[in-house]
């Protein structure tokens, strides 16, 4: 077993403290990677207060460098930089894995933590420690060129938001909304502009018009103004939802052109109301989508090497894990927070 040294919540609800664990040695198809920085993502949240699977150690965000590989990996070599996201394993035999994309394998992916790992029947254990394992299949390579700190969160919030843009064809000739400027969607917002699309930001507050912008924004529409949003009828080919908050999505079913799509990616704790002429008018689609397989996730990380894209993010030390989070919390961060776990657990 490899002694390894993190920061973990030991009841739900509870504050992280530093925890010493073990993780399995390394399988044939293994590496072990030295996690150098993780993400702090709005899940680790929930799951920190709503969990079941204490000590819980989150995050699936993580940017760090191979120290071991196992004896059948062929793809990495100790040194390499790599990234890991929050998909760790999958069936790899049922049709979504087939078509690499095991974030929808119907046993159930292997999520980096608060699960129980089929390979060896322990508990996963996520990013906010000094080394993780898994196998070779469902770790990337580190784009040169790209901040590692920046390129973490892509492996949740980035791969989230571009893999249903792709799904839907963004591109040159679109134009596209964004629900929302947080974590998710300002990473949205530079991939949509990349994509070549005409990209529209929707916020609740104008301070953040400039802000959105500068990161790819054609126009900005506020949606607590309502003749603003009546100005928007009919406009839109994609609107991709990225707000984790309560709200009524009518007014930007309103705002689909015919044959458009509102895609959800953020997840509401109360159910979602759709009035069936907003779909029947129009012929419009309410659609979902979240994370990522393989394929997908390479592909994404690609474009963004290509195009210099990392997340908008404030570095902080791992021993103020906490601050971080109640930081987030109370949305207090443009627009994610990066723990560096170099810095010692104490």
């Amino acid at each position: 077993m490899r002694n390894v040294s993190g920061w973990a919540a030991h009841h739900q609800g509870g504050p992280l403290a530093p925890w010493d664990f073990t993780r399995r040695d390394l399988l044939p198809d293994d590496v072990a990677v030295r996690v150098e920085y993780c993400g702090v993502c709005a899940s680790d949240i929930s799951a920190i207060r709503h969990g079941n699977a204490f000590p819980l150690v989150p995050g699936h965000e993580m940017t760090g460098e191979i120290t071991a590989v196992g004896s059948a990996v062929t793809r990495f070599e100790v040194g390499d930089k790599v990234a890991v996201g929050n998909i760790i394993d999958s069936c790899g035999t049922c049709p979504p894995c087939l078509k690499g994309r095991e974030n929808w394998c119907l046993r159930f992916p292997t999520l980096t933590y608060g699960n129980t790992d089929p390979k060896d029947g322990q508990m996963t254990r996520g990013g906010y420690s000094s080394e993780y394992v898994l196998p070779a299949k469902f770790t990337y390579h580190l784009p040169e060129g790209l901040d590692p700190a920046g390129v973490a969160p892509l492996m949740c919030a980035g791969i989230t938001t571009y893999a249903p843009m792709k799904r839907w064809g963004v591109g040159p000739g679109k134009t596209v909304g964004i629900v929302g400027m947080g974590g998710l969607g300002h990473i949205a917002l530079k991939f949509a502009h990349a994509l070549g699309a005409e990209v529209v930001q929707f916020t609740r507050t104008m301070d953040k018009a400039d802000e959105a912008r500068a990161l790819g924004a054609d126009d900005v529409v506020l949606s607590t103004d309502e003749k603003q949003m009546a100005a928007q009828a009919g406009r839109f080919d994609f609107i991709l939802d990225t707000v984790g908050a309560p709200h009524s999505v009518e007014p930007y079913m309103t705002a689909l052109a015919m044959d458009g799509t509102l895609c959800v990616v953020g997840i509401p704790e109360s159910a979602i109301e759709v009035q069936p002429l907003s779909l029947i008018q129009g012929a419009k689609t309410i659609a979902g989508a979240g994370s990522g397989g393989t394929l997908e996730t390479q592909e994404m990380l690609d474009f963004c090497a290509e195009y210099g894209i990392t997340a908008e993010i404030e570095v902080l030390p791992s021993h103020q894990v906490n601050e971080a989070l109640a930081r987030l919390a109370r949305n207090d961060v443009r627009y994610r927070f990066v723990l560096d776990m170099s810095t010692p657990a104490s």
